[in-house]
């Protein structure tokens, strides 16, 4: 008997460690990183912002409430109805240290939608002349220096010319 004994025994602690395997035990390690095994640096994580909102134009630097705002420093204008914004900043290229643009207060003396420059013969779409010496905002090249206007992009130029009527303010800064 004592050997059905020992085979039941043994049996049953058979039976017991198959059980032992096949069921889930809790774990009570923490794996240990890839890096700390590997000699690898540990992975790093970069947060990226998802969306980052543009910074807010630049407001006019003029005190002009309807009219025109052209800064030379910033190369940029705009067109204001009673302080509001109404196009810009848009680009614009200015004359250069040979042919300077003037600066200060001025009003818009007269418009020629086909100007051609009687000095110069070249072509000045949307022009809106508001200083001494046929100075003007008008549609020319934004990468080449003017003559003394201030040149615009043709579809800012039709807006400029649309919206500076004669008696109009213009004010140039620095």
């Amino acid at each position: 008997m004592q050997g059905k004994t020992f085979a039941t025994g043994v049996l049953v602690a058979v039976a017991a460690a198959m059980t032992a395997c096949a069921a889930p035990q809790a774990a009570t390690t923490t794996p240990t990183p890839l890096a700390e095994t590997s000699g690898l640096a540990p992975a790093t994580t970069e947060t990226t912002p998802t969306s980052t909102a543009p910074p807010p134009p630049p407001s006019p630097p003029c005190a002009v409430t309807t009219g025109a705002c052209a800064s030379l420093s910033l190369r940029l204008a705009w067109l204001l109805k009673d302080g509001v914004v109404v196009r810009g900043p848009v680009a614009m290229e200015p004359g250069d240290a040979s042919q300077p643009t003037p600066v200060g207060s001025f009003k818009v003396a007269w418009k020629d939608k086909v100007h051609t420059s009687s000095e110069y013969g070249d072509p000045m779409p949307n022009s809106v002349f508001f200083a001494a010496g046929g100075i003007a905002f008008h549609a020319g090249p934004l990468d080449k220096p003017s003559h003394g206007c201030i040149h615009l992009a043709d579809a800012d130029s039709e807006v400029f010319f649309a919206g500076l009527p004669v008696g109009a303010s213009v004010e140039v800064k620095a």
